[in-house]
């Protein structure tokens, strides 16, 4: 019999319809009932591709004693973070109060029925295991302390409020100069910095695309050519590792290990989303055919198995399959042996590593896994050039027999059992993939890539906007869920990427009116910033005002840096002002741990320096080679528009005019504006000499 999750939208809680346990989703219902029979609250948050999740779930959930448990003491609640990052903020928050310990998912934590923890965990074994206490001991202790130390409860929970409540990193402050604030911030990143293996830090290992970007951008604000290594040396070893999809392109969420190769083989939306870009403006740096290769390969990877005929894209692809986590991706001694020829298999042996010991054995199994149980996860162990010499064929074979062997490699994977996929399309997710893909679009000229970009965008703008108002989550013909500073901010960023390679006035005027709304309806007018939720969001414990990075940039980051842009483009004071009281909300917290507010960073540089606009008006049809012109180099601090819209139809700052025939090119950095000029070749000159970045005697 199935329980209340089947009627949800998000296929992880729909996963928890069958279990015996009496499951509600976080709402009035659930909560009202835990009020009216003065229960304890059990809510459990995780997410669909969660590999622990579905352990949990299997040993406990799924069973009828343990959930007679459940369902005789508590009022069970059961999350989605990705549809409610609210909720999540909020008990992942809790958590570290109460434990002194990182969070993670599955979280487990028992609330009052007034919302407030007191306390919890994160995944609990059905016996004790890994040191860890057994899940229905935990649950009978919890309700033992429930019926006998309400007191202390209660005493604790006025401290767990409060500290709560006060747990935003939002302590305003001045903001010191961009360029101090990055230095420190890029210095603290290269002392973290994994000189062999790339990346920060060691195991587990996860890509930090914010951390990159801002590397990135220190070498085209002043040639740190340094923080340019970092970059590209992290970009490369995760390239050549396990945790890029070596046959189908994309990249997994992160790394078991420090060398990046075994990873946790989940692949989420908004990790491809970030980092596709930086592939792309690495190639703009160096050229490199790696680069462009990954670039090519997850955006094929996401058109082909992550977006929906109607054009949003999916959230994630599961860890697991056939219940055993990465299945799909692993490799027998005997498969490639089988499907391919010797010519072949003698490449991609010696490239992958198949010549040496197999680099994966089950977690679960490994005490006593076989020579026959231990398997290859292929990862590029050799360069092209010193695999041909190990397989003697000649070097400009060698890269057409690994294409060969690899796409053989890729069917046969094709016909195993494939990952789960939460099929549910989230704005947030949907708008930095958008975003990426319409970057790598830009870089390349790729115009499959834009299409999939704006299919996705008008996705979004046709079905996840109600009365000028975003939802957050959509599947099966039904959107809902309001929603959060992250959807508006992160659309309002892509559809201003959107706008580089194919300018449209009406989806201008659509980031002009998700800007208002934004300001509107989440800006904290006494403080500055935004709020996570709008306004009239649902009631919870806490409102969260949060500006740091995590595994996607901080929505207060990514908000000032859209309405910076869109301020210096279209002349919109109230946004650029919005973006500086943002600043300045974080100013203490970013003058602390600079490190740790890379979006902010980003907007910060954008506001001290306004960008350069490129603006082309006249021949449409010349537009294309002007645009890759100015592609092929790495500008992150540019903005470029093409367009050939009637000025009325433009903002005044935007009504350049056009001439009769052929193309004016405009290079303005705020309002300052050089003489337009009428050849690619001028163009890339004063963008190359550096004349648009000074408000010298030719700017009028």
């Amino acid at each position: 019999m199935l329980n209340r999750l089947q009627h949800e939208t998000s296929p992880y809680l729909r996963q928890h319809a069958g279990n015996p346990v009496d499951w509600y989703p976080w709402g009035a219902e659930a909560l009202e009932r835990a009020r009216a029979e003065d229960k304890p609250i059990l809510l459990s948050i995780g997410y669909s591709a969660c590999h622990w999740c579905h352990v949990m779930a299997h040993e406990s959930f799924e069973h009828a004693d343990v959930a007679a448990v459940m369902n005789r003491g508590f009022v069970n609640i059961k999350v989605d973070r990705e549809e409610r990052p609210d909720v999540d903020q909020i008990y992942q928050t809790a958590h570290q109060l109460l434990t002194r310990r990182a969070g993670g998912w599955p979280l487990t934590m028992f609330l009052t029925p007034d919302q407030v923890p007191f306390f919890g965990g994160t995944y609990f074994p059905r016996e004790p295991r890994y040191g860890m206490p057994g899940f229905v001991d935990v649950m009978e202790r919890v309700l033992l302390a429930w019926q006998t130390r309400r007191k202390e409860i209660e005493e604790q929970n006025g401290q767990v409020a409060s500290a709560i409540a006060q747990a935003d990193d939002a302590v305003a402050g001045p903001v010191a100069g961009d360029a101090a604030l990055a230095e420190r911030a890029l210095a603290r990143l290269r002392a973290r910095f994994d000189a062999e293996h790339g990346g920060f830090g060691a195991a587990p290992k996860f890509p930090h695309p914010t951390h990159l970007e801002l590397c990135l951008r220190a070498y085209a604000r002043s040639g740190d050519r340094e923080s340019l290594h970092v970059a590209l040396h992290t970009l490369r070893r995760m390239a050549e590792g396990g945790i890029y999809d070596q046959l189908g392109g994309g990249f997994c969420r992160y790394s078991v290990d420090r060398s990046w190769t075994i990873p946790h083989f989940e692949k989420m939306l908004y990790d491809n989303a970030q980092l596709l870009p930086l592939y792309a403006d690495a190639w703009t740096i160096t050229r490199e055919p790696l680069f462009e290769r990954v670039t090519a390969e997850t955006a094929a990877w996401v058109m082909r198995d992550m977006q929906s005929p109607e054009g949003g894209y999916y959230s994630s692809l599961d860890a697991d399959s056939e219940g055993e986590e990465g299945k799909f991706y692993l490799w027998s001694a005997q498969e490639p042996r089988a499907l391919l020829s010797d010519a072949e298999y003698a490449i991609t042996a010696a490239r992958y590593g198949l010549d040496g010991a197999p680099n994966f054995v089950d977690p679960h199994a490994a005490a006593h896994a076989s020579a026959a149980e231990r398997r290859w996860h292929l990862t590029v162990r050799r360069s092209l050039s010193e695999a041909a010499a190990i397989a003697g064929v000649a070097p400009e074979a060698a890269a057409t027999l690994l294409d060969q062997a690899r796409a053989k490699l890729l069917a046969a994977r094709g016909v195993r059992v494939p990952p789960g996929r939460d099929d549910k399309i989230l704005t947030s997710w949907n708008a930095l993939m958008i975003g990426g893909m319409a970057r790598a679009a830009f870089v390349f000229g790729r115009g499959d890539w834009a299409a999939s970009a704006r299919a996705a965008c008008r996705f979004i703008a046709e079905r996840m906007l109600s009365g000028g108002r975003l939802l957050a989550t959509f599947k099966d013909g039904r959107a809902h869920l309001g929603a959060y500073l992250d959807d508006y901010a992160f659309l309002i960023k892509a559809i201003l990427q959107l706008l580089e390679i194919d300018f449209e006035p009406s989806q201008l005027a659509l980031a002009q009116r998700l800007a208002a709304t934004l300001r509107g309806q989440f800006e904290d007018a006494a403080r500055g910033g935004f709020f996570f939720t709008a306004h009239d969001h649902e009631r919870l414990l806490k409102r969260p005002k949060s500006g740091y990075d995590n595994a996607t940039p901080s929505g207060n980051g990514v908000a000032a840096q859209a309405l910076a842009r869109l301020g210096h483009l279209t002349g919109d004071g109230e946004c650029l002002d919005s973006a500086r009281r943002t600043l300045a909300a974080f100013g203490g917290s970013m003058a602390e741990q600079p490190e740790a507010y890379g979006a902010l960073l980003i907007a910060l540089e954008e506001l001290s320096e306004p960008p350069t606009s490129i603006l082309l008006r006249g021949d449409a049809s010349q537009f294309p080679a002007w645009r890759r012109a100015v592609a092929l180099h790495y500008r992150p601090a540019a903005a470029f528009l093409a367009t050939d819209a009637p000025a009325d139809a433009l903002p005044e700052a935007l009504a350049k005019p056009a001439p009769a025939t052929g193309v004016l090119a405009y290079v303005c950095r705020g309002a300052a504006c050089r003489a337009p000029v009428d050849h690619i070749d001028q163009l890339l000159s004063v963008l190359d000499d550096g004349a648009a970045d000074s408000a010298g005697s030719s700017l009028r």
